[in-house]
């Protein structure tokens, strides 16, 4: 149950309390800013070798090769970057190669420029030390035995910073400035057989994204991989490659040309080509989830972005605004706009919750026509897939006061008239709903041993775009590594569910964010209804269960379960689990006993209809006093959850319904 301030406790145990339901709308999803770019600049600009960032004074500095007039470099500084800013002025650095990439990065007001010189070989870096207004000399690195191609860097906050640099197809090298000095290049271990281009961010660990094929099978894609500085990488060494995302050799895809940054989270933008017909040659963007690490390798599925390039789309920030660049175009996103908050306009909110999903109505007075301007001006959050936070509460002693409730995401909207009467309906789903519009664009698969049920939840949540939290998990959430496939076509929902089938543990939501945890026969009520709570209806069932005894089949084991106290009263009534991943006798019982556990929770026993406690939450355990009924401290589970909260009609409703189960 979530936590309730004394005064708004004292307050929902009052019949004569005032209701109050917070609504508020997020441009977020998931835990994560939801980035809406606007395009602010079309150039006449070429698409060539670029890229842009921000020092600490917010200015954005942008530069790129012009390829049209003899392979020039250009910088670009704009101090207080904006809509209306000149982005079509540049200063001519000096020639470069023909066919080398650039690379720009900052750190405080340090910014350095890295170019690759007319001969090919050899790699040069400028450095300004005011935020770009003036660069000094440029420093030798190093020269490279043969051209180079592709080129990354960032710079650390001690002036440490790290070029990497490609020759031949796959020969990516490492050089690193130490206390003001370059040293000599390192020969990275991975291994592909080609690249397309490289992007670093410096986050704890040098955090680097590939792009090209891999060996031996030459099938393209994206892969993250650490450099390490001591953190989740040992200094100086190479993490393995993860794969981001991967397509069939043949297939007629290519990636290329990735560039990312770390505002709030990793972003990450590369470039697919289809050579087939018709072509295209379109920027994907993708984020990891708010509490992943670099190297947990936890991606949102790739999302295409409406342009056409081939040398990518740099990402630079600095506070609260995101920019996107190419050598033609500036585009930029708030990090996260104030909530619109639209709880003085509420007529009605149906809300439900359960194990499997829930719904969400939202209805708004719209006698003005107050909400005819969705998704502008102060309505600019009101749009498509916005996150909505619907928190319950009450009028109380200290003001209005709601808690934390259900999070969901707007699809759609409903304009209605009649009688005299003009409302907009808000129509929203929860995290299950997202996790049933997420299919496999391929197959992903995991052999036994790779990797446990609570990596695979997180990964499984993570391509919808949802965070994981893991909360007090069973052991066997982390030691249960199962052999597990997720095929072409697959939803979340669907593989989620699978998931949870081999283990004891339940999904709970709360503000976006998905934990997990072990629901036990032990745990204590907290929160009682029938004495201070009143208790306006009563439904108490005591079912016969499903099945009363459980064989569990594994690889060469067997474990088998029962339910004594049922099986004299209605015989045997046998369920039956074949599962290959249970591979020892712990691991099937394990099994039979969660069966037998969850029928115990989901066997439903009745439902009561209370008025709104502000902080119920699914899985909750209560206790029941209805003398009416017999029951005095009778314990029950939460396994569903529905309110209602309505001032129309002649008499307004606020109440809640929950659908009871055993502990």
């Amino acid at each position: 149950m979530r936590s309730l301030s004394s005064t708004l406790l004292q307050a929902q145990k009052d019949p004569s309390t005032v209701p109050y339901v917070k609504v508020e709308v997020l441009d977020r999803i998931g835990g994560i800013a939801r980035l809406r770019f606007q395009r602010h600049y079309t150039g006449t600009e070429v698409d060539f070798f670029h890229g842009a960032t921000m020092p600490s004074d917010g200015s954005l500095i942008r530069a790129r090769v012009d390829s049209t007039a003899g392979y020039k470099l250009y910088v670009q500084r704009v101090a207080s970057p904006s809509p209306t800013s000149d982005f079509g002025t540049w200063d001519l650095v000096t020639s470069v190669s023909n066919s080398g990439d650039i690379a720009i990065c900052s750190e405080g007001t340090m910014v350095l420029l890295f170019y690759v010189s007319t001969n090919q070989q050899t790699l040069y870096v400028k450095q300004s030390n005011n935020s770009g207004q003036a660069f000094g000399t440029p420093v030798t690195i190093t020269t490279a035995p043969s051209p180079v191609t592709w080129v990354a860097a960032d710079v650390k906050a001690d002036g440490t910073a790290l070029l990497l640099y490609l020759i031949g197809a796959a020969s990516l090298y490492s050089v690193k400035r130490s206390g003001g000095s370059w040293g000599s290049p390192v020969l990275w271990s991975n291994s592909l057989s080609s690249i397309n281009g490289m992007a670093v961010t410096y986050d704890l660990d040098w955090n680097v994204l590939v792009a090209g094929e891999d060996t031996p099978d030459n099938k393209p894609g994206v892969w993250t991989a650490i450099y390490g500085d001591g953190n989740a990488q040992a200094t100086d060494t190479w993490s393995a490659l993860r794969n981001l995302t991967i397509a069939e050799e043949g297939s007629g895809i290519t990636f290329l040309a990735p560039f990312m940054e770390k505002p709030g989270t990793f972003r990450a933008m590369f470039i697919e080509q289809y050579t087939g017909t018709p072509s295209y040659k379109t920027p994907f963007f993708t984020y990891t989830t708010p509490s992943a690490s670099y190297a947990d390798n936890l991606w949102r599925e790739p999302a295409p972005f409406e342009l056409t390039c081939i040398y990518g789309v740099a990402l630079a920030y600095k506070t609260s605004q995101v920019w996107l660049s190419t050598p033609y175009g500036v585009w930029s996103a708030s990090l996260d706009p104030e909530p619109l908050d639209l709880s003085g306009d509420v007529l009605r909110v149906t809300a439900s919750v359960s194990p499997t999903g829930g719904e969400c109505e939202i209805e708004l007075r719209n006698d003005d026509g107050r909400y005819l301007g969705l998704g502008s001006g102060n309505l600019d959050l009101l749009q498509k897939g916005s996150e909505v936070r619907v928190s319950p509460g009450y009028v109380t002693s200290s003001g209005q006061e709601a808690s934390s409730g259900p999070t969901y995401w707007i699809q759609g909207f409903e304009h209605r008239r009649g009688n005299g009467v003009s409302t907009l309906l808000i129509h929203v789903i929860d995290a299950w709903g997202l996790f049933r519009q997420w299919r496999a664009r391929r197959q992903f698969a995991w052999d036994a041993g790779d990797k446990n049920v609570s990596d695979l939840i997180a990964f499984v949540l993570a391509r919808a775009g949802v965070d994981f939290q893991p909360g007090a998990a069973s052991p066997t959430m982390t030691t249960h590594y199962p052999a597990f496939t997720i095929h072409p076509g697959e939803t979340d929902e669907i593989a989620l569910k699978r998931l949870l089938q081999t283990v004891q543990d339940v999904l709970t939501f709360s503000l976006g964010v998905c934990s997990s945890t072990n629901p036990l026969a032990t745990d204590p009520s907290t929160y009682s209804y029938g004495t201070d709570h009143t208790i306006m209806e009563g439904r108490y069932h005591d079912p016969a269960p499903d099945f009363n005894r459980v064989q569990v089949f594994g690889a060469g084991t067997f474990s088998e379960s029962y339910d004594w106290t049922e099986i004299p009263n209605v015989y045997d009534r046998l369920r039956q689990v074949h599962d290959a991943n249970l591979d020892t006798p712990q691991k099937a019982s394990d099994r039979a006993s969660k069966e037998l556990r969850h029928q115990a929770m989901d066997h439903r026993k009745g439902s009561i209809v209370v008025p709104v406690n502000a902080g119920q939450e699914l899985y909750d355990v209560i206790d029941i006093t209805d003398a009416a009924a017999g029951l005095s401290g009778a314990v029950r589970r939460v396994m569903a959850i529905r309110t209602e909260y309505s001032v129309t009609g002649q008499r307004p409703r606020y109440l809640q319904t929950l659908y009871l189960g055993g502990v």
